[in-house]
Protein backbone atom coordinates (compact mmCIF):
# COMPACT_ATOMS: atom_id res chain seq x y z
CA UNK A 1 0.00 0.00 0.00
CA UNK A 2 1.46 3.84 -0.44
CA UNK A 3 -0.79 6.80 0.40
CA UNK A 4 -1.04 10.09 -0.73
CA UNK A 5 1.16 12.81 1.67
CA UNK A 6 -0.94 14.06 5.01
CA UNK A 7 -3.67 11.56 3.40
CA UNK A 8 -4.46 14.27 0.53
CA UNK A 9 -5.44 12.56 -3.17
CA UNK A 10 -2.79 11.56 -5.15
CA UNK A 11 -4.93 11.12 -7.79
CA UNK A 12 -7.02 14.15 -8.95
CA UNK A 13 -9.13 12.91 -12.27
CA UNK A 14 -8.79 9.60 -14.09
CA UNK A 15 -6.22 10.79 -16.40
CA UNK A 16 -3.78 10.49 -13.33
CA UNK A 17 -5.03 7.34 -12.77
CA UNK A 18 -4.50 6.28 -16.09
CA UNK A 19 -1.10 7.37 -16.33
CA UNK A 20 -0.28 5.61 -13.04
CA UNK A 21 -1.70 2.60 -14.90
CA UNK A 22 0.81 2.78 -17.83
CA UNK A 23 3.75 3.77 -15.78
CA UNK A 24 2.31 0.17 -13.33
CA UNK A 25 2.46 -1.65 -16.54
CA UNK A 26 6.01 -0.28 -17.83
CA UNK A 27 7.67 -1.16 -14.03
CA UNK A 28 6.10 -4.55 -13.64
CA UNK A 29 7.67 -5.68 -17.03
CA UNK A 30 11.31 -3.71 -15.92
CA UNK A 31 11.22 -5.85 -12.39
CA UNK A 32 9.54 -8.87 -13.80
CA UNK A 33 7.15 -8.76 -11.13
CA UNK A 34 3.30 -10.24 -11.13
CA UNK A 35 0.44 -8.46 -10.27
CA UNK A 36 -2.41 -10.39 -9.21
CA UNK A 37 -5.08 -7.66 -7.81
CA UNK A 38 -4.76 -3.72 -7.66
CA UNK A 39 -7.06 -0.43 -6.63
CA UNK A 40 -6.26 2.78 -7.26
CA UNK A 41 -8.62 4.77 -4.62
CA UNK A 42 -8.64 8.96 -4.16
CA UNK A 43 -5.89 8.81 -1.81
CA UNK A 44 -3.85 5.59 -1.82
CA UNK A 45 -3.08 2.51 -4.11
CA UNK A 46 -3.10 -1.28 -3.01
CA UNK A 47 -1.11 -3.75 -4.78
CA UNK A 48 -0.88 -7.93 -4.31
CA UNK A 49 2.64 -8.49 -6.24
CA UNK A 50 4.72 -11.39 -6.86
CA UNK A 51 8.11 -10.34 -6.99
CA UNK A 52 11.05 -12.77 -8.77
CA UNK A 53 13.42 -12.56 -6.41
CA UNK A 54 14.10 -10.50 -2.76
CA UNK A 55 14.43 -7.03 -3.63
CA UNK A 56 12.08 -6.64 -6.53
CA UNK A 57 9.12 -4.95 -5.50
CA UNK A 58 11.52 -2.17 -3.89
CA UNK A 59 12.35 -1.76 -7.20
CA UNK A 60 9.17 -1.71 -8.38
CA UNK A 61 7.37 0.99 -6.62
CA UNK A 62 10.70 3.17 -6.55
CA UNK A 63 10.12 3.55 -10.25
CA UNK A 64 6.86 3.63 -10.15
CA UNK A 65 6.68 6.19 -7.83
CA UNK A 66 9.60 8.52 -8.74
CA UNK A 67 8.24 8.39 -12.55
CA UNK A 68 4.26 9.21 -10.88
CA UNK A 69 5.68 11.92 -8.76
CA UNK A 70 7.16 13.97 -11.58
CA UNK A 71 5.02 13.43 -14.33
CA UNK A 72 1.89 14.46 -11.14
CA UNK A 73 3.97 17.54 -10.45
CA UNK A 74 4.30 19.18 -13.89
CA UNK A 75 0.63 18.15 -15.12
CA UNK A 76 -0.57 19.85 -11.92
CA UNK A 77 2.05 22.57 -12.07
CA UNK A 78 3.10 21.76 -8.09
CA UNK A 79 6.71 20.17 -6.05
CA UNK A 80 7.18 18.33 -3.33
CA UNK A 81 6.32 14.87 -1.82
CA UNK A 82 3.31 13.10 -2.85
CA UNK A 83 3.69 10.19 -0.98
CA UNK A 84 3.29 10.12 2.55
CA UNK A 85 6.95 8.46 3.36
CA UNK A 86 7.83 4.51 2.23
CA UNK A 87 5.18 1.70 0.81
CA UNK A 88 4.22 -0.69 3.37
CA UNK A 89 3.85 -4.21 2.66
CA UNK A 90 3.66 -7.13 4.32
CA UNK A 91 4.34 -11.18 3.10
CA UNK A 92 0.85 -12.91 2.43
CA UNK A 93 0.62 -16.67 2.51
CA UNK A 94 -0.79 -18.88 0.07
CA UNK A 95 -4.37 -20.24 -0.41
CA UNK A 96 -6.77 -18.58 1.81
CA UNK A 97 -4.93 -15.78 2.84
CA UNK A 98 -4.05 -14.00 -0.77
CA UNK A 99 -7.88 -14.52 -1.81
CA UNK A 100 -8.94 -12.36 1.75
CA UNK A 101 -6.15 -10.10 0.01
CA UNK A 102 -7.73 -9.88 -3.14
CA UNK A 103 -11.56 -9.98 -2.32
CA UNK A 104 -9.89 -6.61 0.54
CA UNK A 105 -8.33 -5.41 -2.10
CA UNK A 106 -11.44 -4.98 -4.65
CA UNK A 107 -13.62 -4.18 -1.99
CA UNK A 108 -11.93 -0.93 -1.33
CA UNK A 109 -14.14 0.84 -3.35
CA UNK A 110 -17.24 -0.80 -2.17
CA UNK A 111 -16.26 -0.05 1.36
CA UNK A 112 -15.06 4.07 1.06
CA UNK A 113 -19.03 4.63 -0.64
CA UNK A 114 -17.49 4.92 -4.28
CA UNK A 115 -19.67 2.30 -5.53
CA UNK A 116 -22.19 -0.17 -4.96
CA UNK A 117 -20.86 -2.35 -7.15
CA UNK A 118 -17.17 -3.26 -7.15
CA UNK A 119 -17.25 -4.46 -10.82
CA UNK A 120 -18.73 -1.31 -11.60
CA UNK A 121 -15.37 0.84 -10.30
CA UNK A 122 -13.21 0.75 -13.53
CA UNK A 123 -9.58 1.17 -11.28
CA UNK A 124 -9.34 -1.89 -9.97
CA UNK A 125 -8.77 -5.25 -11.02
CA UNK A 126 -12.42 -6.51 -10.08
CA UNK A 127 -14.19 -6.54 -13.71
CA UNK A 128 -10.81 -8.31 -14.95
CA UNK A 129 -10.76 -11.31 -12.28
CA UNK A 130 -14.63 -11.62 -12.43
CA UNK A 131 -13.98 -12.60 -16.37
CA UNK A 132 -16.09 -9.30 -17.46
CA UNK A 133 -12.62 -7.58 -19.65
CA UNK A 134 -9.05 -8.36 -20.48
CA UNK A 135 -6.96 -6.67 -18.11
CA UNK A 136 -2.56 -6.76 -19.62
CA UNK A 137 -1.50 -5.28 -15.91
CA UNK A 138 -2.66 -8.70 -14.39
CA UNK A 139 -1.23 -12.04 -13.90
CA UNK A 140 -3.03 -14.83 -12.37
CA UNK A 141 -1.14 -16.26 -9.23
CA UNK A 142 -1.97 -20.56 -8.86
CA UNK A 143 -4.34 -20.04 -6.09
CA UNK A 144 -6.51 -17.71 -8.33
CA UNK A 145 -6.43 -20.01 -11.41
CA UNK A 146 -7.73 -22.94 -8.80
CA UNK A 147 -10.78 -21.28 -8.71
CA UNK A 148 -12.00 -22.65 -12.49
CA UNK A 149 -10.88 -24.43 -15.02
CA UNK A 150 -12.06 -21.71 -17.47
CA UNK A 151 -12.25 -18.22 -17.41
CA UNK A 152 -16.10 -18.45 -16.65
CA UNK A 153 -15.78 -20.57 -14.21
CA UNK A 154 -13.03 -18.55 -12.63
CA UNK A 155 -14.94 -15.43 -12.89
CA UNK A 156 -18.05 -17.11 -11.46
CA UNK A 157 -15.76 -18.32 -8.75
CA UNK A 158 -14.73 -15.11 -7.83
CA UNK A 159 -17.67 -13.28 -8.13
CA UNK A 160 -19.42 -15.57 -5.23
CA UNK A 161 -16.59 -14.88 -2.85
CA UNK A 162 -17.09 -11.10 -3.33
CA UNK A 163 -20.59 -11.93 -2.48
CA UNK A 164 -19.57 -13.31 0.87
CA UNK A 165 -19.08 -10.48 3.78
CA UNK A 166 -15.35 -10.06 4.69
CA UNK A 167 -15.69 -10.50 8.72
CA UNK A 168 -14.70 -7.44 10.22
CA UNK A 169 -11.74 -9.97 11.81
CA UNK A 170 -10.43 -10.04 8.56
CA UNK A 171 -10.69 -6.62 7.75
CA UNK A 172 -9.11 -6.22 10.81
CA UNK A 173 -6.69 -8.39 10.43
CA UNK A 174 -5.11 -7.66 7.26
CA UNK A 175 -4.88 -3.92 8.41
CA UNK A 176 -3.19 -4.56 11.05
CA UNK A 177 -0.31 -6.79 9.23
CA UNK A 178 0.12 -4.50 6.34
CA UNK A 179 0.17 -1.54 8.70
CA UNK A 180 2.68 -3.51 11.14
CA UNK A 181 4.43 -5.01 7.96
CA UNK A 182 4.40 -8.95 9.18
CA UNK A 183 3.57 -12.04 7.56
CA UNK A 184 -0.21 -12.63 7.13
CA UNK A 185 -1.12 -16.06 7.10
CA UNK A 186 -0.75 -19.54 8.74
CA UNK A 187 1.50 -20.45 12.10
CA UNK A 188 3.78 -22.56 9.88
CA UNK A 189 3.94 -19.76 7.43
CA UNK A 190 4.76 -17.09 9.90
CA UNK A 191 7.44 -19.18 11.14
CA UNK A 192 9.09 -20.16 8.26
CA UNK A 193 9.50 -15.94 7.75
CA UNK A 194 10.77 -15.93 11.14
CA UNK A 195 13.07 -18.23 10.29
CA UNK A 196 14.46 -17.06 7.20
CA UNK A 197 14.35 -13.23 8.19
CA UNK A 198 15.08 -13.22 11.81
CA UNK A 199 12.39 -10.74 12.07
CA UNK A 200 9.01 -10.96 14.45
CA UNK A 201 6.73 -12.00 12.06
CA UNK A 202 3.48 -12.02 13.88
CA UNK A 203 1.51 -8.70 14.84
CA UNK A 204 2.20 -6.81 17.63
CA UNK A 205 -0.38 -6.07 20.27
CA UNK A 206 -1.74 -2.66 19.58
CA UNK A 207 -1.64 -1.50 22.81
CA UNK A 208 0.80 -2.01 25.55
CA UNK A 209 0.34 -3.72 29.00
CA UNK A 210 -0.29 -0.75 32.10
CA UNK A 211 2.61 -0.42 33.73
CA UNK A 212 2.37 -1.49 37.75
CA UNK A 213 2.46 1.67 39.48
CA UNK A 214 5.64 2.30 42.32
CA UNK A 215 4.74 4.35 45.00
CA UNK A 216 7.88 5.58 47.60
CA UNK A 217 6.75 5.74 51.16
Amino acid sequence: MQRGNNRLPCFLDDADRARYRHLLREALLATDCRLHAYVLMDNHVHLLVTPPKAGATGRLMQKLGRQYVGQFNARHRRTGTLWEGRYKSCLVDSADYLLRCVRYIDLNPVRARMTDDPVAFPWSSCAALCGLRDDPLLTLHPTQGALGATDKERGDAYRNLLAETISDGDLAAIRAYLQQQRAYGRDTFQAMVQAKTDRFAEVRPAHRPPRTRIELE
